[in-house]
């Protein structure tokens, strides 16, 4: 299972969170095509929020969270495991998150589309 469908597990004298940040340091510098095409359009509050790419939340690392929503935007290919997402889903919605996944082959054949969606999810998310 790849590590960022994991629960992150705790290293020997190393918190939690130090480990999670470090992974996350080293997925943003490995991000996959699909997620580098999204990133461009969502980085710089280009639809209107903030986006952080490859954020720990919790003991999962997701692909891009825009805390003022509470959005969670995922680019799946094929590395992805269903039962795997399904439970890491589970957990981050039952924090307060809403989870949207994209395939990385929409990203790359129907790119309007899912930014269209996206913006429509932050268009009508309500803000505190």
């Amino acid at each position: 299972m790849p590590p960022w469908c994991q629960i992150v597990p705790l290293v020997p004298n190393q918190p939690r969170r130090t480990y999670s940040k470090r992974l996350s340091r080293q997925l943003r510098s490995k991000m996959t095509e699909p997620e580098v095409l999204l990133w461009s359009y969502l980085k710089n509050h280009q639809m209107g929020v903030k986006f952080r790419r490859q954020l720990p939340i919790g003991p999962f690392i997701v692909d891009f969270a825009c805390f003022e929503c509470r959005l969670v935007i995922e680019v799946d290919g094929n590395h992805h495991q269903l039962a795997a997402d399904v439970r890491r889903d589970e957990w981050i919605a039952s924090r307060g998150w809403r989870i949207e996944r994209f395939w990385a082959d929409d990203v790359y054949r129907d790119l309007d589309m899912v930014l269209d969606v996206i913006r429509h999810l932050v268009a009508n998310t309500p803000r505190p």
